[in-house]
């Protein structure tokens, strides 16, 4: 039997955990579950899947190479049972929080299992910790409990329900023994459109960003992240939301040279608010209107026949036919 599985967010975690002489096998899980489909219903092999496609239909790398790792993840996770010990290392953002939730269903699908779970969950960001540091969190290594599971199967599945009425209803909940788990909601709600503006809290943020000056786009992103409490998005989802407003029509944005924007970014790159932009920011225009709706947030699948809105004044949910809120 194997000693012990260590499953954390993504390799910048991992090459430390390695230089700080953490021993097992180390598991990257990798997947951006905020962006793209989460569908109800599925296996893990069959929404691996779906996300190979949605990852690969990005142009975030190989396609063949993206399935290929997600085979590998999944084997790994299946073979639990050959291990004394799994620790699951993750962070406090949105990222790592439905990864964490992900996993712990798994587990509880899964259960009993013969390996000892234990969980390390910080209000650090481990892919910028010293080897130093990050050994040094071993001493928050505690025993994941039945009632964790039970929370993060309940979180997994309304995260995957096709309404978002579920997700929405975790704010409710008693979700202390997973402490990072509410805030990961409540900002997963805000990158549904506003009710006024039609933009996420993240495009809103970019176009504010941009508006008040800042042309070059790696700025940008630097800015962009600096407004998050706790920082969940990588450089490839922000500048799909950026593409997204150089296409819209009218756009809200030009990029200069025109095309997607996209590491290593050009050295004369540089965006610029039009007057549409100025007008959704100002709530004269509203940005649904300028683009065709197809977007994923979860399970639930935004579409121009089906879109939910967030109000984030009332912290409520709306669509066409229903409201939920306070």
């Amino acid at each position: 039997m194997e000693p012990i599985l260590h499953i954390t967010n993504g390799d910048s975690a991992i090459h430390i955990m390695e230089r700080a002489g953490i021993s097992g096998t180390l598991l990257p899980w990798r997947d951006v579950l905020h962006d793209g489909p989460v569908p109800e219903g599925l296996s893990l092999k069959e929404l691996s899947k779906v996300r190979a496609r949605f990852i690969a239909g990005r142009g975030w790398g190989d396609p063949a190479a993206i399935e290929q790792d997600f085979i590998d993840r999944d084997h790994v996770l299946e073979s639990s049972e050959h291990y004394e010990k799994v620790i699951l290392w993750f962070e406090h953002d949105l990222y790592d929080q439905l990864q964490l939730i992900q996993i712990l269903d798994w587990y509880h699908q899964h259960r009993p299992i013969k390996a000892e779970l234990t969980i390390i969950c910080v209000d650090q960001y481990l892919g910028t910790l010293s080897p130093e540091q990050m050994a040094s969190l071993q001493r928050y290594e505690q025993i994941i409990t039945e009632e964790q599971l039970a929370l993060a199967s309940m979180a997994w599945n309304a995260y995957r329900s096709a309404t978002p009425e579920p997700w929405y209803d975790l704010l409710r909940v008693d979700t202390t023994v997973l402490p990072y788990l509410a805030g990961a909601v409540f900002r997963q709600l805000e990158e549904y459109p506003d009710c006024r503006t039609g933009l996420t809290r993240t495009a809103r943020q970019a176009l504010q960003i941009i508006a008040q000056g800042e042309a070059r786009p790696g700025r940008v992103f630097g800015d962009y992240q600096r407004t998050e409490e706790r920082i969940f998005m990588g450089d490839a989802s922000f500048w799909a939301i950026l593409d997204e407003m150089t296409e819209s029509k009218p756009p809200l944005i030009q990029s200069s040279p025109v095309g997607a924007l996209s590491f290593p970014l050009k050295k004369d790159a540089a965006l610029t608010i039009t007057a549409a932009g100025e007008d959704v920011l100002a709530g004269k225009l509203d940005y649904l209107g300028c683009i065709e709706m197809d977007r994923w947030i979860g399970g639930v699948h935004l579409t121009a026949d089906a879109i939910w809105c967030w109000d984030g004044s009332t912290a409520s949910l709306s669509n066409v036919s229903s409201e939920i809120g306070h």
